[in-house]
Formats: C-alpha cells, structure tokens, sequence
C-alpha cells in the first residue's frame, strides 16, 4: 500500500510517499481502508520534534530516540472498515467510520488498523469523508477543556484563537451548548469566526478584548498563546481560565464522537476546512500548516 513516512524528525522534507506492507488486524482490531486524513499542528510537532526543553527525554522515548518510532503519522481518520479481528463486536465489514489513532498515528497511509476500543464512531450518513477527518481532534480538545472549566448554556465565553481547528470546533460547541460566544482572531479570519457561532469578535492585531471586553465566565486558550495573567482583567469574580499550552493533554473519548454525531446530523456542526491536499502532498501540506496561518483544519484526501 501507498503511505506517507518520516524517515527522521526535521523539516516537512523528511517526509517521502512509500509502498510499506498492507497491516492486518488482531482479534480485538479494525483494519481501515482510508479515505480521509488531516495535518494538525500536533503532526507537524511529532515530525520536527518541537517540545519543551523539560519533556525532552520523556518524549523522545514515547516518540523515537532518533526518528519516529511509528513511521507513519497522522492521527485523524475517516474510512470504510474493511475487516474486523475474530473478537471485534462493535464494528463490520462496510461501516463508515471516523475517529483518532493517538500515539498509535498510522494514518497518512491507505489502509490503518485502529483498535475497536479506540476513539472511533460511525460516521453520520450526511457527513462527507473529507469532513468527517477533522472533526475528531478539534472537538475532542475543546470538549475536554470545556468540561474544565465547567461551560454551561448561558455562560459569557471567550475563545483565544479562534480561527485554528480546535478554535473553530469550540465556538460551534460553545454555541450549540447554549453559551455567549466571543472569539479573538486575526483580522483575515473574523468573518469565519462570525459565521460559525460568535456574536462578537476581536481582532488581535488591532484592539486589546481584555481591556473591552467581558467579563468572561471562561476564557479557552485554544493556540497556546496568551496567559491567565493576561486574561484576568476579563475574568468573572468566579470566571476560569483554560489552555491547551500547560494543563495537560486532551482526554479523547469515545462519547464525545457521538456527542457530536448528534450535532451534525442535526447540521448544528460542520468542521471548518482550509485546503485540501492529496496523499502525495502531504510534505506541503505540513509546510503550509507549520506556517500557522491555517483557518480550521487541512484535510489529506487518501481515497
């Protein structure tokens, strides 16, 4: 089969498209014909190797002393099941199905196995492939944090960071669960932001929302770039300050994926897609992405 490799942790040119042996699943496996993948930011950190000087060694032995140790990244999925393992009870031959990989990653490649445990759903029958890629990591981040700082309908929220995808997948969320959203962004992106949900949006490069804005019962950090002590004069008496830079990796979970099969198959939520590439391009795809200026998620079409 046709994959995508990274033969060492560098640039996007580390990445090369190669014919690796097609996997076969174990008794508790699903083996996935691939139709969609994403490139996010966390691919391009696994790639290049970009940590904290601090998690150094802890990551390079979860990750590849010297190179990545799972050849294959990419962690966004959406495919048809192609066989199951003799134990596998939740999945069939033919489902349409999206989800995560995690560390496992695997798949920038035409054919992933994932275990059936894992972070995985059907795919709603209105939802494209493409689409389906990249809901899971977006939503299952904002969800997390959003549990965090304990959201609920009627809450004033404020979203740092926007436009990217777990931005764009936390102001839908944030709508859907009944809160005031506000977004901040760059000035190319304020429409998107608007359009998905905000009734209000600030522009970064232009105005201070901490000084004009709120005050915000939750303010999510969801690119890692401000700080509570920048946020607080926009905080509530009781208001909670989250981020996904230093509290923490995102819990993925199953339930959230049918928490949002219920949102699109009401049409409540679409993932935002910035550029689509195919599996040959995925090199510029991380170029692209490694820039930061992406809006919402870029999609790998496999199939």
């Amino acid at each position: 089969m046709k994959a995508i490799v990274c033969t060492a942790y560098g640039s996007p040119d580390v990445l090369r498209l190669a014919d690796v042996e097609k996997p076969s699943p174990k008794d508790k496996e699903v083996l996935i014909q691939i139709h969609a993948t994403t490139v996010t930011s966390g691919d391009c950190r696994a790639r290049s190797f970009e940590c904290p000087t601090l998690y150094w060694i802890p990551m390079r032995i979860v990750l590849g002393f010297t190179k990545p140790r799972q050849p294959i990244l990419g962690v966004e999925f959406s495919g048809v099941v192609e066989s199951v393992g003799k134990q596998v009870t939740r999945f069939k031959p033919g489902d349409q199905v999206y989800g995560l990989s995690g560390m496992r990653f695997g798949a920038y490649a035409e054919y992933a196995c994932m275990p059936e445990a894992g972070v995985m759903a059907v795919k709603p029958a209105n939802v494209s492939f493409e689409d389906a890629a990249a809901v899971a990591f977006g939503a299952t981040t904002a969800l997390h944090f959003f549990r965090k700082g304990k959201l609920g309908s009627g809450q004033r929220v404020l979203i740092y960071g926007a436009s990217g995808a777990v931005g764009t997948a936390a102001v839908q969320i944030a709508a859907a669960l009944g809160a005031e959203v506000t977004g901040v962004c760059s000035t190319a992106n304020m429409g998107l932001v608007k359009s998905l949900g905000a009734s209000r949006v600030f522009d970064y490069t232009k105005e201070d929302f901490a000084a004009s804005g709120g005050p915000y019962d939750l303010i999510f950090d969801a690119v890692g770039k401000t700080s509570k002590a920048a946020c607080k004069s926009a905080l509530a008496q009781n208001g909670t300050f989250v981020s996904v830079e230093g509290q923490g990796m995102a819990k993925e979970l199953s339930q959230d994926l049918a928490y949002m099969n219920g949102l699109m198959e009401a049409g409540i939520y679409r993932p935002a897609i910035d550029r689509r590439y195919p599996l040959d391009q995925v090199p510029e795809a991380h170029g692209y992405v490694q820039e930061g200026r992406k809006k919402g998620n870029v999609v790998i079409t496999v199939r």
